[in-house]
């Protein structure tokens, strides 16, 4: 007699709603769920893989040889609600074979875009200082000669991975009056630059003649820490810095010693390490530092798309069926 038993979907944070209401209608899986305020503990997602046919996780939940090694047998697929998987051992996962890996890309490429640019637009016209100058009380009132920003007209824009997020990115300051685009990457994309008359440069070169440097690539073995002292001092001091990309492609006690002695103008941060900083970390307190809590893309069309395709993912996997987005292992 065969069995009844549903297989498993463990969530491990709770969804937008509309892709919430969709989880919880489901009738072929049995959804179980981390609903909590704060973030599934390291105990709580051992347990849920030791059981879980499928899982989906969240950019936060560390998938390391230990959860992975955990998992029982039945797990076929683990989907993450992002783009990015540097949070997912994906080398453990190939080695451990029988579990796909689901991500979501494209969906969340003009929210992150749009908030890319946003910071660049803060850095520039000195939000920050203006936002504390309002909460101070008006500093004195309407005044020629201080809060003074720049604008990106007649400037250049180095992109750093010209990918879905970096092309979107350079569409939209384009329009700003920049002027010339240049982008480096591990090598040429041809087809992307076209479109936006983008050159392909060393990374070097792109500090050196960038006076907006956007971190678009993905964070990998030769991304991580490559913003770092020597990266600052190659830069116009008049530079902005803008990441919406992994925190941990910037050294950040180096970007904090190139602000204290300006050998940059501004960096502008949606992503850190650790997310979030303590309130009293050096950066968040930094005048030329404006941070963001990770919201590149928070929409509300955005993370319900993000959310839908994980859950589509999971559903195939579990089911033996090709993901809708898969990561190659």
């Amino acid at each position: 007699m065969m069995s009844s038993k549903l297989p498993v979907l463990f969530v491990t944070s709770k969804l937008p709603a509309l892709a919430q209401q969709r989880l919880e209608a489901l009738t072929d899986v049995e959804v179980r769920q981390h609903t909590g305020a704060h973030a599934i503990s390291r105990t709580q997602l051992l347990e849920a893989v030791s059981v879980a046919d499928g899982l989906v996780c969240i950019l936060s939940d560390k998938i390391d040889t230990e959860v992975i090694q955990a998992a029982g047998p039945q797990l076929r697929v683990i989907s993450t609600v992002s783009v990015g998987y540097d949070h997912v051992d994906v080398g453990a996962l190939s080695r451990r074979g029988g579990i796909s890996l689901g991500y979501t890309p494209n969906v969340l490429t003009d929210a992150t875009a749009d908030t890319t640019v946003l910071l660049a637009l803060m850095a520039a016209r000195r939000v920050k200082q203006a936002l504390q100058t309002v909460a101070d009380g008006g500093g004195g009132g309407f005044s020629l000669s201080t809060g003074l920003g720049s604008q990106f007209t007649g400037k250049t824009l180095g992109i750093v991975g010209l990918g879905r997020i970096g092309c979107a990115t350079a569409a939209r300051l384009l329009p700003f009056g920049i002027t010339r685009i240049v982008y480096s990457g591990s090598q040429p994309r041809n087809d992307r630059a076209q479109p936006l008359n983008a050159h392909y440069v060393s990374f070097e070169e792109l500090l050196k003649e960038s006076d907006l440097v956007c971190i678009c690539c993905p964070l990998n073995e030769r991304t991580a820490g490559i913003f770092n002292r020597q990266a600052f001092a190659a830069m116009k001091s008049t530079a902005i810095l803008v990441n919406t990309a992994r925190g941990a492609i910037i050294n950040q006690d180096d970007l904090l010693e190139a602000l204290d002695n300006g050998l940059i103008a501004h960096a502008a941060l949606d992503v850190t390490v650790p997310e979030p900083l303590p309130g009293d970390h050096p950066l968040v307190r930094h005048p030329n530092c404006t941070i963001l809590p990770h919201i590149g893309s928070a929409t509300e069309e955005t993370r319900n798309a993000m959310s839908n395709l994980a859950i589509d993912n999971a559903l195939a996997g579990i089911k033996g069926q090709e993901l809708v987005a898969k990561v190659d292992l």
